[in-house]
């Protein structure tokens, strides 16, 4: 395989075939990611990436699922990204499914039929940051979207019959902002409806803004109960159906359970972490 850069990908695949066919990210802008700073987004040459199919299909014959990285690859024009899909599917014919990050932008760049199209050539999963649903929050954070635009793209996703799974980022509004950030979120992510929701903490790398931020004063860093009560809001405010994991390595406490089925047993367990009666995972564990 042709890897170039630091590869990111879901934790859910650890398993799968990891074809990059971008490198880099679209937007790059976004001040708490230090994923891509060191390389100029680019679409990887055709010749490359049918290399890389080529080597899959004689040396990973036992994993069934192809993760497109890098950060968001569902901005390669339509027409190249079902030549690509239509490449595995020819050359996998034991891959059943193909799944992608997408940012808002990307999403709402395709139409209905565009979506529809991908889902028919393996396309079944598409990963998207929401990070927070407060728009002072996400102009702070550069996203380059709105809260509106990240529930049109959400709603656009699961109309065309994918698997949409969004995650947002503890702390990273702040002390401040904290208690807006987790309400607004709740309520975005109520609007879009994603199949799941993953939570992940906030740890800041020092090649961001927001690191050198922090440093200077200009941002406060919230505690671990701060954060399991920013955790609370959400949850507490999440009103959709939807398996809501937050057992990331960044997190202070494991949680994998389903909305709004487990709310209850979600908010005891985090009031449990709260009151002190259940440990959290201490810090030389908790990693990005």
């Amino acid at each position: 395989m042709h890897y170039e850069g630091t590869i990111i990908r879901p934790p859910s695949e650890a398993d799968s075939i990891i074809l990059q066919v971008t490198v880099g990210c679209s937007h790059n802008k976004c001040i708490f990611c230090g994923a891509y700073k060191d390389v100029l987004f680019t679409i990887k040459n055709d010749e490359i990436i049918n290399k890389d199919i080529d080597f899959a299909a004689h040396h990973c014959l036992r994993q069934n699922k192809v993760f497109l990285a890098d950060g968001d690859a569902l901005i390669i024009p339509q027409k190249r990204l079902v030549d690509i899909l239509s490449s595995i599917r020819a050359k996998l014919s034991w891959v059943r499914r193909i799944r992608l990050y997408g940012n808002a932008k990307s999403i709402l760049r395709k139409s209905a039929e565009e979506l529809e199209e991908l889902k028919q050539y393996g396309l079944d999963r598409i990963y998207m940051g929401l990070e927070s649903g407060s728009d002072e929050v996400l102009t702070f954070l550069r996203k380059g979207s709105d809260a509106t635009s990240m529930i049109e793209a959400g709603q656009h996703v699961r109309k065309a019959g994918i698997f949409l799974s969004v995650t947002v980022l503890l702390g990273i509004a702040g002390k401040e902002k904290s208690e807006e950030h987790a309400i607004q979120t709740g309520k975005v992510l109520s609007a879009m409806k994603p199949n799941q929701i993953a939570a992940l903490t906030l740890m800041l790398l020092p090649n961001t803004e927001l690191y050198h931020l922090e440093k200077e004063g200009g941002f406060a860093l919230m505690s671990s109960n701060e954060l399991l009560r920013e955790l609370r809001f959400i949850v507490k405010n999440i009103s959709c159906r939807a398996q809501f994991q937050a057992n990331h390595a960044s997190n202070y406490l494991p949680i994998n359970a389903r909305l709004p089925k487990d709310k209850d047993l979600i908010l005891s367990a985090i009031d449990d972490a709260l009151a002190g009666s259940t440990p959290l995972t201490p810090e030389y564990l908790r990693a990005l």
